[in-house]
C-alpha cells in the first residue's frame, strides 16, 4: 500500500509564456526522492490540470513517470468529468508506466452517487491501473458519500481515497467503514495528521512542495515509528505555513513560494494570477517559520 507524505507537485512555467518548463520539473522530482516524499502525484490540482491542455497532461504524466524511473511511486492525475476523457487520460497513464490514477469526482455536471458510482467503476473495469478516488467537494460542487466509497473499495483496482473534506468526524467514520487495506489519505494539510491519527494511511500534499523533508518526517514519524509527541511537534512547525499556503487559491501561494526558494520560475496561467503583493510577508513569515524560508 501506498503510505506517507505523497506531494502534489506544481507544474513550473515559464513566466514570458506560460509554457511549462521540464527542466524544473526534472529538478523538484529529484528534490523530493532525495528529502523522503514518499510518492508523487503529478497534474492534479496542484498541477493546473484545470488549465494544460491534453496533450500537455500526457506529456507531464510520461515526464514524471520517466524521471521517477521507479524510484518513488507516480500518480497521475487521470480524473475528468467526462468518463470517456479519464479513461482516456488512464490508459495513457498505465502505457507509459504510472504506478497510479488519481481519479477526481466529475465537476460542473453533478452526477448522482448512481453516476458517481459507474463513472468510476466503468474507469477501473476498463483500465488495469489502480486508482484512488479523490474528493474535493469545495471545488467540484459534487460530493461522493462515505456509502459511495465503501461500495466502491469492492471493485478491483480502486485501491483509496483522497479526502479533502477536512471533516474529521467523517473521515474517522470513512475509515471505520473500509477494509484495512484501502488506503485513506488526507487532502487537507491543516487536518492531515489527525486523520492519520485516526487511521488513514498519509497525505497528498500541498505543503510538502516546500517542506518536503518535514511532511515527510511527520508521516514517517507517525506511521511507521508510533511517535506521537515527535509527530506533533513537525506539524507544529508546519501550521503556519499550511495556513498560509491556502491564503488565495491554490496553487498560486505554493509556485510564490517555490520561486522565492529558487525552485521554479514564477509562471502561472490565467485565469489564476500572482499572489497579492500585500501577501508576500505572511507567506514569506511562515516559510522562516517552518525553516525553508
Amino acid at each position: 500500500m501506498l503510505k506517507g507524505s505523497i506531494v502534489a507537485i506544481v507544474t513550473p512555467m515559464r513566466e514570458h509564456d506560460e509554457s511549462i518548463d521540464y527542466d524544473s520539473l526534472k529538478s523538484l522530482v529529484e528534490w523530493h526522492i532525495s528529502e523522503g516524499t514518499n510518492g508523487i502525484v503529478v497534474v492534479g490540482t496542484t498541477g493546473e490540470s484545470p488549465t494544460v491542455s491534453f496533450e500537455e497532461h500526457c506529456d507531464l504524466i510520461k515526464a514524471t513517470v520517466d524521471v521517477a524511473s521507479k524510484r518513488i511511486p507516480v500518480v497521475a492525475g487521470t480524473g475528468a468529468n467526462s468518463t470517456l476523457e479519464a479513461l482516456e487520460l488512464s490508459k495513457f497513464a498505465k502505457e507509459v508506466g504510472a504506478d497510479y490514477g488519481l481519479s477526481v469526482v466529475p465537476y460542473y455536471n453533478k452526477p448522482t452517487q448512481d453516476g458517481l458510482y459507474r463513472h468510476f467503476r466503468t474507469i477501473a473495469e476498463k483500465i488495469d491501473l489502480p486508482q484512488i478516488l479523490y474528493n474535493v467537494p469545495g471545488r467540484t460542487v459534487a460530493d461522493i458519500s462515505n456509502d459511495t466509497i465503501v461500495k466502491l473499495s469492492e471493485v478491483d483496482n480502486i485501491v483509496g481515497v483522497k479526502d479533502a473534506t477536512a471533516d474529521l468526524e467523517r473521515g474517522a467514520a470513512l475509515i471505520e467503514s473500509l477494509r484495512p487495506d484501502f488506503g485513506v489519505y488526507s487532502g487537507d494539510d491543516g487536518t492531515a495528521l489527525a486523520l492519520m491519527f485516526l487511521g488513514g494511511h498519509g497525505t497528498i500534499s500541498v505543503t510538502a512542495n516546500v517542506a518536503p523533508k518535514l511532511v515527510a518526517n511527520m508521516c514517517s514519524c507517525m506511521l511507521e515509528n508510533a511517535d506521537y509527541a515527535k509527530a506533533k511537534s513537525y506539524n507544529k512547525k508546519l501550521m503556519k505555513l499550511n495556513e498560509a499556503l491556502f491564503l488565495e487559491a491554490n496553487p498560486i501561494p505554493v509556485k510564490w513560494a517555490l520561486n522565492k526558494m529558487g525552485k521554479i520560475p514564477p509562471g502561472i496561467r490565467l485565469p489564476l494570477t500572482t499572489l497579492s503583493r500585500d501577501l508576500d510577508s505572511v507567506l514569506e513569515e511562515a516559510l522562516i517559520a517552518a525553516g525553508v524560508g
